[in-house]
């Protein structure tokens, strides 16, 4: 059992890292494009509607990407928490304790320090969820760029605190941004949830059933107004972890292995392709040193994120109620707690929910926070990362030198 699992988490981290390059890939090529003389046509693009008018479905581009690709996200999303939660590095109590309430300080510092920074400023009032998620992809992938030679207990703690990040922003999305509620499309959207746990207590395997059932799902939640990315999230949540005597892999795993490609190759790159075209120019830079929306932002990411996941972890620790990462010392845990200030998927999708009746210039400047202070801290993380790479790497040299030495004589 605990091969599998060991053995899963490497699959995620190595698709994870591919997925986060790809994402940075994307990020980068929105922000040349609409900072270039071919600007307009990005735009254009973004902005372009795909309707389908039989659903009275009528959404842009960037909409869909929002709210349908990102949904295949969050179905991965779903499936890690349930498989972290049932079989994972969560499944123990005491492995589990310090990830979950470290990701709880990653949360509630960030919402109280971009409460404090922004207050009053018009759209604060949901806009200071917009630091409070990390962004596995990316840290992930800065992670296995440049902490290669820090024990693989980092890779562990950084993935549980994200997927445990994951879900409280994920509770945070279904509370803040659900306007008006239709009860009849609610019934519909819980009844797909009902039938896909029926499925699988009875062990259907046919996607010839389950597509349909997602699909309905995401459609009646979206009537529903809630945002249909959680019918990602509920049906992940919903999927068997264990595999029955005889059977070759459990549906959770079956589904990551055929799915997560698709979200970190496809779903999530397109969307940071549409959602990362921001217009660079000296007004915005300057706004981001002076607007107290972008500051709210920069001062939740990289100071709350780090001073919570740090802060809490450290008193937990120093209590004793929780035990260090095997390998790891504080140094190590501080530039881990500085990846976490990396927000970006989540972060862009929550700033264009909750600043969408201020207007499109604050969405574009809260954007811009999210991009330069990711940015800021995948740079900073970056390089305690190497630092401590080169000392982990400089004691497993002396602990080897001895036996060396011996096997000459």
């Amino acid at each position: 059992m605990i091969t599998r699992v060991r053995s899963e988490l490497s699959r995620y981290l190595r698709t994870e890292t591919v997925g986060g390059a790809l994402l940075l890939v994307a990020a980068a090529v929105a922000l040349i494009w609409v900072n270039s003389p071919w600007g307009a046509s990005y735009q254009t693009l973004i902005d372009t509607h795909l309707a389908i008018a039989p659903l009275h479905l009528d959404l842009t581009l960037a909409d869909w990407s929002k709210d349908g690709l990102l949904a295949i996200f969050f179905f991965v999303a779903g499936l890690e928490l349930k498989r972290e939660f049932a079989v994972g590095e969560l499944a123990d109590p005491k492995r589990a304790a310090l990830p979950i309430v470290a990701a709880v300080g990653g949360v509630i510092t960030p919402a109280v320090i971009a409460l404090a920074i922004g207050h009053g400023v018009p759209g604060m009032d949901r806009g200071w969820a917009i630091p409070v998620a990390t962004d596995i992809a990316f840290a992930l992938a800065v992670l296995a760029l440049t902490g290669s030679r820090i024990p693989t207990s980092a890779r562990v703690f950084l993935l549980s605190l994200a997927v445990v990040d994951d879900l409280l922003a994920i509770v945070l999305i279904a509370v803040l941004f659900t306007a008006s509620l239709s009860m009849l499309w609610l019934a519909a959207a819980l009844a797909c949830c009902a039938a896909w746990a029926l499925a699988q207590k009875l062990r259907l395997h046919t996607p010839l059933f389950y597509l349909p059932v997602a699909l309905v799902c995401w459609y009646a939640l979206h009537e529903a107004g809630i945002h249909p990315t959680l019918a990602g999230v509920a049906l992940g949540l919903l999927t068997r972890v264990r595999k029955d005597p005889g059977e070759h892999t459990a549906p959770a795993t079956h589904l990551e292995h055929v799915v997560q490609p698709i979200s970190a190759g496809f779903c999530v790159p397109i969307f940071a392709l549409f959602a990362s075209g921001v217009p660079l120019d000296g007004a915005v830079f300057g706004s981001l040193f002076t607007d107290r929306l972008a500051l709210a932002i920069i001062g939740g990411l990289l100071l709350g994120k780090t001073i919570g996941i740090f802060g809490v972890s450290w008193v937990m620790i120093r209590l004793g109620w929780a035990k260090r990462p095997a390998g790891l010392e504080n140094r190590d845990m501080f530039a881990l707690s500085v990846l976490g200030a990396i927000g970006f998927t989540v972060s862009l999708l929550v700033a264009e929910l909750a600043l969408a009746e201020v207007g499109t210039d604050a969405i574009e400047l809260a954007k811009a926070a999210v991009l330069m202070t990711s940015m800021a801290a995948s740079l900073i993380g970056s390089a305690l990362l190497l630092r401590r790479g080169r000392v982990h790497q400089a004691r497993r040299d002396a602990d080897q030198l001895p036996q060396g030495e011996g096997s000459t004589k």
